[in-house]
């Protein structure tokens, strides 16, 4: 395997508070790799520093060897981008919206194949704001893929979803997943990094508590499952 994306020492601060301090990993191409945390832990902030979105106050971080700030053109052009909050125009329907983002690309991908991949064929002409929280959501996903990536970031990607539309996305992620799609995906949801990634990063109040496969992370705490696990590495543990 191949290292695509490298951070090393990464930090951001917003008026004095530190919200992500000095974390160092690396991802795999074809991987799964999944930043962990609770809300605020700083996991969509150290994506936005990635993709060049913020300027870090420190420290680098690299996408296929190149600074997304310097070279924002040529890193967009190998990524898609799902970010926790989308906010689409009113009324603008289902087509048109993957007209417009096709529109942003030389090659891009054939929106009808894109529906019809995540089961939105039948939707195409229905306003965005009409679809379900789940229709939304893989939705969000679909326009990520319009470029063709090689890498795609999904932030959240499954938060307010109901169990059955949460593991409809997750089949979706492990089908692109076997495509040779690489996927760095933040979540707080256990559950959903233990059924979805190879490795994992888990992060608080911006500093790395530990890194590994799932395996490892789970086999290095006193639990058997990566709920149970993630919550003794935050020192939260329940105790019975």
């Amino acid at each position: 395997m191949n290292t695509c994306i490298e951070v090393k020492d990464l930090t951001k601060s917003f008026n004095g508070r530190t919200v992500v301090d000095g974390i160092t990993f690396h991802v795999e191409k074809g991987e799964v790799f999944g930043l962990l945390g609770h809300n605020g832990a700083g996991k969509s902030t150290a994506i936005d520093l990635l993709l060049g979105l913020k300027k870090p106050d420190c420290g680098t971080g690299t996408i296929f060897g190149l600074n997304p700030v310097t070279n924002r053109k040529a890193v967009f052009e190998r990524v898609g981008v799902q970010l926790q909050s989308s906010n689409y125009q009113n009324n603008i329907r289902v087509d048109e919206l993957c007209k417009e983002m096709s529109a942003l690309y030389k090659e891009p991908e054939d929106y009808h194949t894109l529906l019809q991949f995540f089961s939105l064929e039948k939707l195409e002409k229905s306003q965005v704001n009409k679809l379900s929280g789940g229709e939304r959501q893989r939705l969000s996903v679909a326009l990520a893929l319009i470029n063709k990536p090689e890498i795609v970031f999904l932030d959240e990607l499954t938060t307010g979803l109901d169990t059955a539309a949460r593991r409809e996305v997750w089949g979706h992620i492990r089908e692109l997943k076997s495509k040779g799609t690489t996927i760095f995906l933040t979540t707080h949801y256990m559950e959903e990094a233990e059924s979805l990634c190879d490795r994992i990063f888990l992060i608080k109040d911006g500093k790395k508590v530990t890194e590994g496969t799932v395996k490892s992370v789970i086999e290095s705490s006193p639990y058997g499952n990566l709920e149970e696990a993630y919550l003794w590495y935050m020192g939260e543990e329940v105790t019975q």
